[in-house]
């Protein structure tokens, strides 16, 4: 990681975890175009995100205590699903406290009830119309709140 890398973690707002790369341009321009400007860093899979949450490998200049202020988490994730991410993010006192928002393609009830088991503050499920998927994201609410919603 070089230095432009370490300042632009350090100041990160919102992690995205996902790893389709059209769902990652679809919610970018989603926050662009609703004026959301938070500072976004994106990862791409479920160890990624770990690495990046517990300041490890790839990570590890990251200082902790710069933790993002809401993760959106997709479920369905290579090498560690979202599910595990959730369930170690809630473990930890450090991070027990970020915001989760399930942001996934899964109606499935197991992985709803399962994710509000493992503590996520909301569960949104991708719509395929753009319309409909501003609509979601734009009353997604980054202020570290950790009111729940179901989907």
């Amino acid at each position: 990681m070089n230095d432009n890398d370490k300042s632009i973690c350090m100041s990160v707002e919102i992690l995205l975890v996902e790893d389709n790369p059209s769902d990652v341009e679809l919610t970018l321009h989603v926050f662009k175009r609703n004026n959301i400007s938070n500072r976004i860093h994106v990862v791409h899979d479920g160890k990624e995100a770990l690495e990046y949450i517990f300041c490890s490998d790839r990570y590890a200049d990251r200082n902790i205590e710069d933790c993002p202020k809401v993760i959106l988490l997709d479920l369905k994730l290579p090498l560690v699903d979202g599910k595990e991410v959730l369930r170690k993010i809630r473990e930890d006192p450090r991070t027990r406290s970020i915001p989760v928002v399930v942001l996934t393609s899964s109606k499935e009830d197991r992985d709803i009830v399962d994710s509000y088991a493992l503590g996520v503050n909301s569960y949104i499920v991708k719509p395929v119309d753009f319309n409909q998927f501003n609509r979601r994201l734009k009353i997604l609410d980054t202020t570290g709140s950790s009111s729940t919603s179901r989907p």
